[in-house]
């Protein structure tokens, strides 16, 4: 059985940022870009994972606010459109690279 959707994790505004450079100091992980990367792809598995959890928990008539279960499905929707469009800038700016003749 999933655990019981938090209905604060709508109203909290930290999952609301997925990340910057604001968020995570340099001096505070060690390793630099591999490190943040991993970071906010764990994060963004979390979001996942939370919001298959919400939707279990709606189907099986478990979830006490639907309004939680939406808003956890859309975050993890955003989530990842926005690291699939992180993906395709960094492909196309490695391909610009690899390809400036010297």
């Amino acid at each position: 059985m999933s655990p019981v959707i938090d209905p604060s994790f709508v109203t909290k505004g930290a999952e609301w940022n997925i990340g910057g450079a604001e968020s995570t100091p340099a001096t505070e992980t060690p390793g630099g870009f591999g490190n943040i990367l991993t970071g906010q792809i764990s994060k963004l598995t979390d979001l996942q994972n939370h919001a298959a959890d919400a939707s279990q928990q709606l189907a099986t008539g478990q979830a006490t606010d639907p309004t939680a279960v939406v808003m956890a499905v859309e975050r993890a929707q955003l989530a990842m459109q926005l690291a699939g469009q992180l993906r395709t800038k960094g492909v196309e700016a490695l391909n610009d690279i690899l390809h400036t003749q010297v």
